[in-house]
């Protein structure tokens, strides 16, 4: 093991012992000792006591500044005093019914005032739901039986949707004709052959693979910037190809905004100017709760309609609309306006500025990508586009050096290096990301690469 390493690793057992003791126990009774995969980390994840703000603190008492805001979903940070008002009100007149309240009503309204191209919401309670009856109801609205999806694109864990998500890149084919690989033992081949890939920011690779599939083609669903893959922004143009594309093919195009509705009042579409044909939501719309939507035109949305009798795509859900979520959903929804994304972009724009001056000065060989308040490190020099150029820049002895060392000086992210804002931050916090990294750079003896 690297001395660096072992070194901040030491530290790390010092500072975390009852997280150690916790997660033996766990072990017990969890398979791996968590209940989520990116949770995770060798040897043993923190376990959290209580958060505040833009900071947190884990059951040994150490305080860190918090860069992922779980999975980048609380965009206000944690325990925002008027979304715990709002929860506790909600809560005590009951938490669940078999029947609508206007808390869902209202927060439908406000998703379709906010997003250019929503004009009928449906709530669920995850983004992978999300994703999966945005792909259902494409199906079901064109009859036809195959979906798109980027090489590299991550839209939860239905199987549709874990296709070709990390793959394998000696199996997965010609760059500009990928082909579907599972990512996960139980997905069938018949799922497989369901599923077409392409390569993000590409046009024309897509178009010529659009042109071969579009009989059998409901659907195209992407990721305006790519989260799992590398925080990879769309590059300028690629988004609108994409509705050109789309448009003259008889396929739909689906906009994956569960992590890019935080870009903007209205998502990533409005800030790019496209509108997509249905919009998969979740994380901040329900403000710190299990939530999902699918969103998008009355004509598409028209297919979960049982009002008339069966619904073309029935859709049950004991929690969906559940109205401590959408309570919850509200009072966050309420408190972001425009001047609190422009906040977000301009301290991401500090940060990734800051970051990329700091590699240059001491010469390490790295990328820093994302947009509005999304960051990435990539070890590389190259520029990073798609999944493809991202896998040359994964290092991942270099990755756990650095996580550690940032954990161990009070700055939690991704293990992968990459992370997000929340409005409750400032410049202070960016500059002791910055402190913290400069602190790493001065600290090796030699750099990799």
């Amino acid at each position: 093991m690297n001395d660096f390493l072992e070194r901040e690793l030491k530290e790390y057992y010092r500072k975390t012992p009852k997280a150690r003791k916790y997660y033996q126990t766990a072990c017990r009774y969890l398979p791996g000792g968590t209940t989520r995969t990116l949770s995770f980390f060798q040897p043993y994840p923190l376990f959290i006591e209580r958060g505040r703000g833009c900071k947190i603190y884990d059951v040994d008492g150490n305080e860190r500044i918090d860069f992922f805001n779980n999975a980048t979903s609380l965009i206000l940070g944690h325990a925002n005093p008027a979304v715990v008002k709002a929860v506790r009100e909600r809560a005590k007149l009951g938490t669940a019914f078999h029947a609508p309240t206007m808390h869902e009503v209202e927060l439908a309204r406000l998703l379709c005032e906010r997003i250019p191209s929503v004009e009928r919401v449906r709530f669920m309670n995850s983004g992978t739901e999300a994703a999966m009856m945005a792909i259902r109801a494409a199906k079901a609205f064109t009859g036809k039986n195959k979906i798109g999806k980027m090489e590299g694109g991550y839209h939860g864990s239905a199987d549709h949707a874990y296709v070709s998500v990390h793959p394998d890149l000696t199996q997965a084919g010609p760059a500009d004709s990928p082909r579907s690989l599972s990512d996960s033992m139980g997905i069938s081949s018949g799922t497989l052959s369901e599923v077409v890939v392409m390569p993000f920011n590409d046009a024309e690779a897509v178009e010529r693979i659009v042109k071969r599939e579009k009989d059998n083609l409901a659907c195209i669903i992407v990721e305006p910037m790519m989260g799992a893959a590398g925080i990879i922004p769309a590059r300028k143009g690629f988004l609108q190809d994409l509705r050109r594309i789309t448009r003259e093919n008889d396929v739909l195009l689906i906009f994956d905004e569960v992590q890019t509705f935080r870009h903007s009042w209205g998502g990533a579409q409005e800030m790019h100017g496209v509108l997509p044909d249905l919009t998969a939501l979740a994380k901040i719309i329900g403000g710190g709760f299990p939530s999902g939507a699918v969103g998008g035109k009355a004509d598409i949305m028209s297919v979960f309609d049982s009002s008339g009798g069966h619904a073309k795509v029935p859709h049950g859900g004991t929690f969906n609309g559940n109205p401590v979520t959408m309570a919850a959903g509200l009072a966050t929804m309420k408190q972001l306006t425009r001047k609190s994304f422009a906040h977000l972009s301009r301290l991401g724009d500090e940060l990734r500025r800051g970051l990329t001056d700091l590699f240059v000065r001491y010469g390490y060989k790295a990328r820093v990508t994302g947009e509005t308040s999304f960051f990435k490190v990539h070890f590389t020099d190259q520029e990073v586009v798609d999944y493809r150029s991202a896998r040359k820049g994964v290092n991942n002895e270099e990755e756990r050096k650095i996580f550690f060392h940032l954990l161990n000086r009070g700055i939690f992210l991704e293990s992968q290096i990459k992370g997000c804002l929340s409005v409750p931050m400032g410049r202070a916090e960016i500059h002791a990301l910055l402190g913290a990294m400069e602190d790493y750079l001065k600290g090796q003896k030699s750099f990799p690469g």
